[in-house]
């Protein structure tokens, strides 16, 4: 009797101790994976969204920032706790906030990757399957989401730094807590702790990624009930509860939509800066970038026995699957039915259903990268080291391509140095040394997207205020109507900025409050320009 009540006690220690070594192993590996990702994909702390999320951290810390036009700095997030805690960690630290994020960059690439492990070993039993998912995780880690306008994981410091690994680890505590356990005797105990340390991950982790960023906090638990569903023992729950949650998801997709309100014209030319919220407006790959994922994943998630008669990696690996699946489907069709162009409100674009497609594109890499491990590379180096020499290849001349005037880490310390290789960078760096703090400025609504510019963020660099841009100050607007009219009215003063004259300049900047003008380096003025390179002037208004 002895021996059998201390048999399972025994086994139990030793699974233990197996999975304290694993995790042990995985966060050694996963550190160099990190690095490995962070070489690949570069780091762009000023560019598109780090841009818009920076100058919020930056006025926390110094209140006296942006006195005009503060309403596109602060607005977008008042739902999240991002920008006090990145101040919070700069004014603890004692370091410069440059500093601050670089790390907090690093370790959300470590983060993501360790959780990605986390849930890799529970979908699959040998490590060539567990490494293989999470080496291609790490040199796909920025890959595009479809036509979202969404990465994985961005090359620069955001909300969702925090809020995608969060994610994953809501995930690994959900199948904690649901995947099937042996009932043999003396396992209840053990069962019972797994399951609380389950449940306890998965509601912190979802807390977590809600305080950081509410919107993909929402789909992150909504994934996570599909989750609970697909895994159930019961096969009515599991078609029954799963139908469900879609009929109640489209339901309320169409209570959001018909509680929204008609929206001026004015606003609607703010909406359609934000092309990517419709299917209509999508070309056929991106298109593509949503069935094919589906596809793929559907393939180890459908076809199979019940998730029932399933145990262990096969259940969380078939439960996950269908998760993914599921939620796709749910988020494409609830895009195709109430995100369209033409409805005269668009309260269920705003919330870009389509988002969801973040999780499928973990479940899909990870699904890859497992097979190519497990089936294609085994255990030979040279294969490993082959193929992900040429993925990462791929990868950095992406990065190139996307960021080509720009250095491939922009690291701390580059614009203290007034050194940085993009002429864009370079005239933003002048302005914030040299031109008045309470200075307004003006530049080419599209600047953004000017070819050389890299979407180097002007208020982020220059630390000055600016009248509002198409693109990005854009964005702000779609999530905040009222800045409609103000939004228009500084679009309409810097168009054709630096191909009019000087009296057209003056009578469009002047009754806004604009000291100072970025232009062309070609543009014709009579102004005094105190800088210019080959590429851009920055010129006083008399």
């Amino acid at each position: 009797m002895a021996t059998s009540l201390a048999s399972p006690l025994s086994s139990t220690a030793v699974e233990r101790d197996r999975h304290r070594r694993e995790r042990g192993l995985a966060a050694c590996l996963v550190t160099p994976l990190t690095l490995l990702a962070f070489a690949v994909h570069g780091y762009h702390p000023y560019a598109e969204d780090g841009g818009i999320y920076l100058p919020e951290i930056k006025r926390l810390l110094r209140p006296e920032m942006y006195p005009q036009g503060a309403e596109f700095v602060v607005g977008h997030l008042r739902f999240s706790i991002f920008a006090p805690l990145m101040a919070g960690l700069v004014r603890w630290s004692h370091l410069q906030v440059e500093t601050v994020l670089l790390l907090v960059h690093l370790a959300s690439f470590w983060t993501t990757l360790f959780a990605a492990w986390l849930l890799a070993a529970r979908c699959y039993e040998s490590r060539e399957e567990r490494w293989g998912a999470v080496a291609l995780l790490a040199v796909w880690i920025t890959l595009p989401v479809a036509g979202t306008s969404l990465m994985l994981m961005d090359p620069y410091v955001t909300a969702r730094s925090f809020s995608t690994p969060c994610a994953l680890l809501a995930l690994v505590g959900a199948l904690e807590f649901l995947r099937p356990r042996d009932g043999a005797a003396g396992l209840v105990e053990r069962w019972s702790t797994a399951q609380g340390r389950g449940m306890a991950l998965c509601c912190v982790a979802l807390a977590g990624a809600t305080a950081m960023h509410p919107l993909m906090g929402a789909y992150a638990f909504g994934c996570v009930v599909v989750l609970g569903c697909a895994m159930s023992p019961s096969r009515q729950v599991r078609m029954w509860g799963t139908m469900g949650l879609c009929c109640a998801a489209m339901a309320v997709a169409g209570a959001v939509q018909m509680s929204g309100v008609p929206e001026s014209k004015a606003y609607y030319s703010v909406v359609m800066t934000r092309y990517y919220w419709f299917l209509s407006e999508w070309h056929w790959y991106e298109l593509a970038g949503l069935v094919a994922p589906l596809a793929i994943v559907a393939m180890s998630g459908f076809g199979r026995r019940s998730v029932s008669r399933l145990e262990g990696e096969h259940a969380a690996r078939v439960g996950l699957a269908r998760m993914a699946v599921v939620s796709g489907v749910t988020a494409l069709t609830a895009a195709a039915l109430f995100a369209r162009a033409g409805l005269v409100t668009h309260s269920v674009a705003r919330l870009q259903p389509l988002r969801v497609f973040q999780l499928v594109y973990v479940v899909m890499i990870l699904a890859v990268g497992a097979a190519l491990g497990e089936r294609v590379l085994q255990r030979s180096a040279m294969r490993w080291v082959g193929a992900f020499s040429l993925l990462a290849g791929v990868m950095v001349f992406v990065e190139r391509q996307t960021y080509p005037e720009s250095a491939h880490l922009e690291l701390p310390g580059t614009m203290r140095r007034n050194a940085p290789e993009n002429p864009w960078e370079q005239a933003f760096v002048w302005i914030s040394r040299n031109t008045p703090k309470d200075a307004l400025f003006a530049l080419d609504a599209h600047y953004i997207t000017l070819q050389g510019e890299d979407a180097q963020g002007f208020r982020a660099i220059a630390e000055r205020s600016v009248l509002p841009d198409y693109s990005k100050d854009g964005g702000v607007v779609a999530n905040k109507p009222l800045l409609t009219e103000e939004w228009m009215r500084g679009l309409a003063a810097q168009s054709r900025l630096s191909t009019e004259n000087d009296a057209a300049r003056m009578e469009a900047l002047r009754s806004l409050g604009v000291s100072w003008v970025v232009l062309a380096r070609g543009a014709e003025t009579g102004f005094r320009c105190d800088y210019a390179n080959g590429v851009v002037k920055v010129c006083r208004l008399p």
